[in-house]
This record gives structure tokens, C-alpha cells and sequence, in this order.
């Protein structure tokens, strides 16, 4: 099988172990700041074993930025997808490119094209649509959590694209590390002690975080940028399915609408602009 192939499977892969995020922390009895500083912490250690000849932690202000945002995005989207369906949780973290396209001029200089506007207005109305469902006190602040989630991911890709010559898993590492730092008046009250929180946090730590960056950083290098984003779209797909079958959890159907329209868009616009 050639390089290509290998890596476009590769690529699938990774979207289906990043979509099993969903389920596993549905199933973990922790509270959320617990469950994403010890997947952190594993996270961590296992990138650390696996790209230690390669990494930089000199700081700068986009790698500073990056691990910021990148911390951001691990907490609230474990809070959110305790919080909220883990339908909304992703899907709504997956309008972070509206917020790319917005801020770009600003942060880049780089220009939001006309046909963008059109792109942006759909995303945003997809995305109104899941705070039409009847939703709970927790279920509000679940989207809202995961709107935040779209917002630290928006600004992971930002500054990343900023500083285009630093290294993105030290970056992803250094957000691991700080993610651990904010969760730690909660670790020592929430030691796992059962069999389905071990086995539930050594997976997601090792292998849906750990691992999959690894799987990530082989293809990503192998790949086009519109087939390695047609592929990641699985992810948004799979997950409400896995949590829906391994856990009985179902979207509403406005949320359902508004993840259709939203994943829609961001592919069409990939599409679009591949050029």
C-alpha cells in the first residue's frame, strides 16, 4: 500500500479515535475538571515518551498563546460534553472556523473573502439552532461551554498559524501541562478508584489524546489539507452515534438540523477554498 493510502487511513483513524472522546468521558464517574486534568497528565507523559527528540518549549507569544488556548479547549470541552449531549458538545465546538475566518484580518492580515460571509452566516445559523431544543440549567451552560470550545479551538489555530515554525506538539504538551495546573485542587480529591475510571482515563489519556496525535503528525505530513479535513469530518459524525449506542444518549432534533447545517458548511467551504 503507498505512503498516501496508508496515510489516508491513517487519517480516518484518527477521526474515529477522536470521536470515542465522547463516550468515554460521558462514562467516567468524574466530575470534569478531574476527568480532563488526569487525561492531561497521561496525555502528557505519553507525548513526552514519544516526540522527546523533537520538542521545543522555548517560549514565545504564539506557542504561549497556542498552549493557553489549547488548555482551554480541553477543559471546556470535557465540561461540556458532561454538561450538555455530546452532539452539542461537538458540533458546536466544530463552528471554530467562523471564529478563524472573523479574526484572521485582525490577527494575520490575512483577508476574509466575500463568498466567507456567506459561510459564516449559515454556521452561525446552524449553530443558533441548538438553543432552540428545550434545554436544562446544565444543558445551557453545556452549549455555551462548547461554543467556548469552538472560540479556544479558533484560537489554537491562530496562533499556531502565527508562529508556523514552532513546534505544535510542544505546544499540545505545554496545554496538557497547564490544563493539569488548573485541575489540580481536584486530583487529589478524585483519585480513580474504580476499574471503569482507570480503564476509562488510561484510554483517554494514552490512546484518544496520546496516541492519535502521533497517528496525526504521521499523515498530516502525508496528505492534502482538503483530504486530511474531509476525513476529520468523521469525527463529528461518529461521536453523537457512539454515545447514542454506548450510552442511550440522544441529540434533539433541532440540534440534529443545526449539526447537519454546520457540518455542511465548514466542508463546503473546505471544499470551496481549497484553492
Amino acid at each position: 500500500m503507498r505512503d498516501d493510502a496508508r496515510a489516508a487511513w491513517g487519517m480516518a483513524a484518527t477521526a474515529f479515535l477522536w470521536s470515542t472522546g465522547g463516550l468515554a468521558i460521558k462514562l467516567v464517574p468524574l466530575s470534569p475538571m478531574a476527568v480532563a486534568g488526569w487525561r492531561s497528565l497521561l496525555s502528557a507523559v505519553t507525548l513526552l515518551v514519544l516526540f522527546r527528540a523533537r520538542l521545543d518549549f522555548r517560549p514565545t507569544p504564539a506557542r504561549l498563546g497556542a498552549a493557553a488556548a489549547y488548555a482551554g479547549l480541553l477543559i471546556t470541552n470535557v465540561a461540556a460534553t458532561k454538561l450538555t449531549t455530546a452532539a452539542n458538545a461537538i458540533l458546536l465546538a466544530y463552528t471554530a472556523p467562523v471564529y478563524v475566518a472573523l479574526l484572521a484580518p485582525l490577527v494575520l492580515g490575512e483577508k476574509t473573502r466575500r463568498a466567507d460571509w456567506l459561510f459564516i452566516l449559515a454556521t452561525l445559523g446552524g449553530m443558533g439552532l441548538f438553543f432552540v431544543d428545550k434545554l436544562s440549567a446544565n444543558g445551557l451552560w453545556g452549549n455555551l461551554l462548547a461554543v467556548g470550545s469552538g472560540c479556544c479551538y479558533a484560537a489554537f489555530t491562530l496562533c499556531m498559524r502565527a508562529g508556523r515554525e514552532d513546534s505544535p506538539v510542544s505546544a499540545v504538551i505545554a496545554g496538557h501541562g497547564l490544563t493539569v495546573v488548573a485541575a489540580l485542587p481536584f486530583l487529589a480529591g478524585q483519585v480513580p478508584d474504580s476499574a471503569l475510571a482507570v480503564v476509562g482515563l488510561g484510554y483517554l489519556g494514552i490512546v484518544q489524546q496520546g496516541l492519535s496525535l502521533a497517528l496525526y503528525v504521521w499523515c498530516i505530513k502525508r496528505l492534502p489539507a482538503l483530504t486530511a479535513m474531509l476525513l476529520l469530518t468523521l469525527e463529528p459524525i461518529v461521536n453523537p452515534l457512539l454515545v447514542a449506542v454506548g450510552y442511550g444518549e440522544l441529540p434533539g432534533t433541532w440540534a440534529m438540523v443545526g449539526g447537519l447545517v454546520v457540518v455542511a458548511a465548514v466542508t463546503l467551504r473546505g471544499v470551496l477554498g481549497r484553492g
